[in-house]
């Protein structure tokens, strides 16, 4: 896996989202590029975004904890044709040129942040994480959809 936070990294995902066209077709599921993006940007706009989706009560948040960000935030890959949480379910048509700007932006904007401004930072359904924990919830989702898309 990739790490967000170190130049190498940084450039290998930004390189590999650059080879992605409006053509580009999945090696599985059912999600064209464009909405690929598109799901992958919401990962980012819960970080930078936060206050566009609603929080979690209490409970919620204590599952989604316990439950959820084991696996999300894990050594273990995502499997082919997973469940998603509803937030990251994109449907209708999206602009590839959008979401591909948006999401390049995001990578930037995340590496020259830094792992020093993610320690112990706040996700919205996970509470604090340490810098390794957002790395993966980043680089491990990326990961995932740039080889379901073959780059």
């Amino acid at each position: 896996m990739e790490n967000i936070f170190d130049a190498k990294g940084y450039e290998n995902l930004a390189s590999r989202i650059q080879a992605l066209t409006p053509d580009t077709k999945a090696k599985w599921g059912k999600m064209n590029v464009s909405q690929m993006l598109a799901h992958c940007n919401v990962a980012f706009d819960l970080t930078y975004k936060s206050e566009n989706y609603p929080k979690a009560g209490w409970f919620k948040k204590f599952m989604l904890k316990t439950l959820v960000k084991p696996a999300v935030v894990g050594p273990k890959p995502y499997t082919k044709n997973g469940r998603t949480a509803p937030e990251f379910i994109i449907k209708g048509d999206r602009d590839f040129e959008t979401e591909k700007a948006k999401i390049l932006d995001y990578l930037k904007q995340t590496h020259e942040h830094g792992a020093e401004s993610f320690e112990q930072r706040d996700y919205i359904n996970f509470g604090k994480m340490s810098s390794s924990e957002w790395n993966t919830l980043f680089s491990k989702h990326l990961e995932h959809h740039l080889v379901q898309f073959g780059v």
